[in-house]
């Protein structure tokens, strides 16, 4: 039975180590489409898809994963994939927004719709949740990949054309307008900064705690969306009991 446990577990942290790799690659998927479809599929004349391109080999994502979110930007194949944002609500009235990539909305409809009615939530109509979220630009410099400290990163974000920044223990997360983010980025490479990320996200303006007994119901809902290869993105306007100070 010990040797059955052991392999048990083995196999049960390789199941979450595939899992979560498998989200990463989902993640850089979502960004090298997106910075391709901005952009072009050239790195050469593409500063944001070289980004994403070099985080994708940090992660070791197979090759084959690359091409097809490249292929996908410039329509190889013929298929033709929209972006389409769903609102709704999670257990406990919690919003939540799901952004999608698909080449079928009536199957990526059907899996959210049925992601939500799961697990007690249910989905919104347009404009429902999406009021209660701000649209920003936002770049990431880890602070192991600078020799600035807080007053220097600010300022060189702020002369970048930056809005504001927010330190954290490793990183420096940097704010912009939607429309300014790209130049910002530029800036901030021009001038000799490494970027961990780039990106135009969604922010909740406020945030409500999930009651505890809806906690395993939400978490399950964040899972089987997150899951999902039409999702690219779950933002979560919602806090859980264990992470309110």
């Amino acid at each position: 039975m010990s040797g059955h446990s052991k392999w048990h577990n083995i196999q049960g942290r390789k199941n979450a180590q595939d899992a979560k790799r498998g989200k990463i690659f989902q993640k850089i998927s979502r960004n090298l489409y997106q910075a391709a479809k901005a952009g072009g599929v050239d790195p050469d004349g593409n500063p944001q898809l070289r980004l994403e391109l070099e985080k994708a080999r940090a992660a070791n994502m197979p090759k084959d994963n690359v091409q097809r979110a490249l292929d996908k930007a410039s329509g190889v194949g013929g298929a033709k994939f929209e972006e389409v944002t769903y609102e709704g609500y999670g257990p406990g009235g919690t919003a939540v927004m799901v952004s999608t990539l698909t080449d079928n909305k009536n199957r990526t409809a059907a899996a959210v719709r049925s992601a939500f009615s799961h697990h007690g939530g249910s989905l919104g109509t347009n404009g429902s949740v999406s009021y209660m979220f701000d649209r920003k630009g936002y770049i990431v410099v880890l602070r192991d990949q600078t020799d600035d400290d807080e007053d220097s990163m600010l300022m060189a974000a702020l002369d970048a054309g930056a809005d504001d920044m927010k330190a954290t223990a490793d990183e420096y997360q940097i704010f912009t307008e939607p429309s300014s983010m790209t130049a910002v980025r530029d800036a901030l490479q021009e001038a000799g900064y490494q970027l961990d990320n780039s990106e135009v996200r969604l922010f909740p303006q406020t945030t409500t705690e999930v009651p505890e007994d809806k906690v395993a119901q939400y978490t399950g809902l964040i899972d089987e969306l997150s899951d999902n290869d039409d999702v690219q993105d779950v933002y979560e306007a919602a806090v859980l009991p264990e992470d309110v100070e």
